[in-house]
């Protein structure tokens, strides 16, 4: 098969699809390589170390849309790169979907088969292709947060830490999943004054069996999150429902409560972010105001860490590409049901329920999709 990597086009995007290693791996497998020039510099890849891997450089990005059967990305396509993606064509990377209806509008014109890495699923329920980047995306939050905090971006001018004789500064977590484990972990370990909050009391156990009061839990209900905003000097958004919008937690009649000054970090902004007032920023321009509170709201945080984030991606995805590679997306997902799973456009159709309840579009079934 004929696998293409294209350069990131989103601004301030330095992660590659596509690592030395994986395409070593693939080359192994008897598959061609094409990587558009420049592709890994972002992550510390030169064009030799895909070369002396077996891939070869392709002088521009058309040559790799036009030339490969299976694309392989980081983030979801965008305009420019949707025009180029055609009938027959697979595209393996983040998408996103449910806030982005014009996105979700253009995959199923391109008549491709698109697979979403974060809807791919394992055995124990969890999600294999996010779970690394909501690993870095959350041991990143606290120290984004950290910076936001500072009173020359805009903020109070606390230090999370604190120093003897002056307390440290109060972090709330609102999701007790794999962002918001780590990012109480690494905000407990500043010296901040941590509670995470989430719904699920056996997950509230385990966190608290696991990290032996390292930070504080507490049930997820309105009133206890409303009165924790107030207190708190930095608040970390960390709700994932899969494939799905993320749901809106904090509203923006809540920030007047706050301390001025206080900082928001969404970290579910890929998903439309769980406060009322995110909106997606870049890396070159990542905070805002809104009433008082700084938000910070980078859409593709990882990116600011590309060389392990990259690596760590490519860890992952790597068993999944090959399998895609070597059987086909039709047999690769006929053998995988957590493959399967990823299959969230194909052929004009939408094949993810929880993407065609947000943008209210019919849904056929992967199932069914496989033999279409």
């Amino acid at each position: 098969m004929k696998l293409g990597c294209p350069r990131e086009v989103k601004p301030q995007e330095f992660r590659v699809g596509l690592t030395p290693d994986a395409a070593h791996e693939a080359v192994v497998h008897g598959h061609e390589v094409l990587v558009e020039t420049g592709a890994g510099a972002g992550s510390g890849f030169p064009d030799e170390a895909y070369v002396a891997a077996g891939a070869r450089i392709a002088a521009s990005a058309e040559e790799v849309w036009a030339t490969a059967e299976l694309i392989v990305k980081v983030k979801e396509p965008q305009p420019a790169e949707r025009k180029r993606l055609r009938e027959g064509q697979v595209l393996f990377t983040y998408l996103h979907l449910a806030p982005d209806p014009e996105q979700t509008h253009d995959l199923l014109a391109s008549g491709a088969t698109c697979i979403a890495y974060e809807t791919v699923t394992d055995a124990q329920g969890g999600l294999p292709l996010l779970a690394p980047m909501s690993e870095v995306a959350g041991r990143l939050a606290p120290q984004v947060g950290a910076w936001t905090l500072q009173k020359a971006n805009g903020g109070r001018g606390v230090l999370l830490g604190g120093v003897p004789g002056v307390a440290p500064g109060r972090v709330l977590v609102i999701g007790g999943g794999v962002v918001g484990t780590h990012a109480a972990r690494i905000a407990a370990g500043m010296g901040a004054d941590v509670t995470v909050l989430d719904r699920s009391l056996p997950r509230l156990r385990h966190l608290d069996e696991t990290f032996g009061g390292l930070f504080k839990t507490g049930y997820a209900s309105a009133g206890l999150t409303a009165e924790l905003l107030v207190q708190a000097d930095l608040v970390i958004g960390a709700v994932l429902i899969p494939g799905a919008a993320a749901p809106k937690l904090v509203r923006r009649a809540q920030l007047s409560s706050m301390k001025p000054g206080a900082a928001v970090v969404d970290v579910a902004i890929d998903q439309g972010g769980c406060f009322e007032t995110s909106r997606p920023t870049t890396h070159q321009d990542p905070i805002y105001e809104v009433d008082g509170v700084m938000h910070y709201c980078v859409a593709n945080m990882p990116g600011a860490v590309a060389r392990t984030s990259t690596i760590a991606l490519g860890n992952a995805t790597m068993p999944f590409l090959l399998a895609l590679a070597d059987k086909g997306w039709r047999q690769a997902c006929e053998d995988d049901p957590h493959l399967l799973d990823g299959l969230n456009v194909h052929a004009g159709q939408l094949t993810y329920a929880a993407v065609g309840k947000a943008l209210e579009i019919d849904v056929l079934s992967p199932r069914l999709a496989l033999k279409k």
